[in-house]
């Protein structure tokens, strides 16, 4: 019953408060913590152990922000129950981030609507890795939908299920992998040895999320009158022609719900790279697809954390 409630009120708070600027955020001290140990590595690791060091990083990282959590939770639960309650729910709501990901998707919706094209690159370049100096509209479109549909499972539905199984310590450490990922989880030269143990990390922790996201977005393409059976079709066989074994699932199941195809050349830093494609181009990209895969992603969402509550519900004996 408390494991339900928890989820079910996290869930709430990060749709309706978000992640406030007045509030610290565990990730943002989870990034200084990474850069800090990165730093500290590679001052006394060699060039040629770099790889051993690496398992580093995500031990003391995610095992340290579980510890962290655990252990003030633990604390709090001395002084009173109801007090650990209040935090544990506030820190899973920190691991969770459906409205960020909805207001970043609409700022470039909006912008897109105003027919501003240098805002709407910027606001997209707030989100991706990729170049957006040089974007027209419909690549504009597509690089909003690909984020918010591969975060769907970073964002949402892997810390939920990590919550399900072990509550805000276990989230948080999920957390700590996916931002240990982002920051050092690169295949590039400066990284390809320190960070290959966080990229290989993040790729197992959400392996059975991404499928679980495939499943539900398939159901809200039913839902939401969209192809579902094309989004399934889609997904088998577009999902792992993607580079990570992960992301292809929720982007595929987008792409065949609204009949577009994602993917294509992206530009890092003036190299371009080319990213297999996800769907067919049965129409071209618009604005609105901003809108349905925003709407597919807070319904997938919402039905995701009611059914890991029923669960913990059910788990517990009722």
């Amino acid at each position: 019953m408390t494991v339900a409630l928890l989820l079910l009120a996290a869930y709430v708070l990060d749709r309706m408060v978000g992640d406030p600027r007045s509030l610290p955020h565990p990730v943002v001290l989870m990034g200084k913590a990474i850069t800090a140990l990165e730093r500290l590595i590679r001052r006394f690791v060699r060039q040629r152990s770099l790889k051993r060091a690496g398992v580093l990083l995500p031990l003391l990282v995610a095992g340290g922000s579980w510890l962290l959590t655990a252990s003030l939770l633990w604390l709090l639960s001395e002084i009173s129950p109801w007090l650990a309650l209040a935090a544990e729910a506030w820190l899973l709501s920190t691991t969770i981030a459906a409205k960020g990901l909805k207001d970043a998707g609409m700022a470039v919706y909006v912008e897109l609507r105003r027919g501003d094209l240098p805002a709407a690159r910027q606001a997209l370049g707030m989100i991706v890795g990729r170049d957006t100096a040089s974007l027209d509209s419909p690549e504009i479109v597509r690089g909003t939908v690909e984020t918010v549909a591969e975060n769907i499972v970073d964002a949402i539905i892997s810390p939920l299920f990590y919550a399900l199984l072990g509550g805000a310590p276990l989230a948080m450490a999920y957390r700590a992998v996916n931002t240990l990922d982002s920051m050092v989880g690169y295949k590039n030269d400066k990284y390809r040895d320190l960070g290959w143990a966080s990229a290989r990390l993040d790729d197992v922790a959400n392996y059975i999320p991404a499928r679980i996201t495939a499943l539900l977005l398939t159901l809200c393409a039913r839902l939401l009158r969209l192809d579902w059976r094309r989004c399934w079709r889609t997904v088998h066989r577009d999902a792992r022609l993607h580079p990570s074994p992960n992301s292809g699932y929720p982007e595929s199941a987008v792409a065949g719900a609204l009949g577009i195809r994602l993917g294509g050349e992206n530009v890092y830093h003036g190299v371009a790279s080319f990213r297999a494609y996800m769907g067919d181009p049965l129409r071209s990209l618009e604005p609105e697809d901003i809108i349905i895969t925003s709407r597919m992603m807070l319904l997938s969402s919402s039905i995701f954390v009611v059914f890991c509550a029923a669960l913990a519900f059910i788990g517990t004996g009722g």
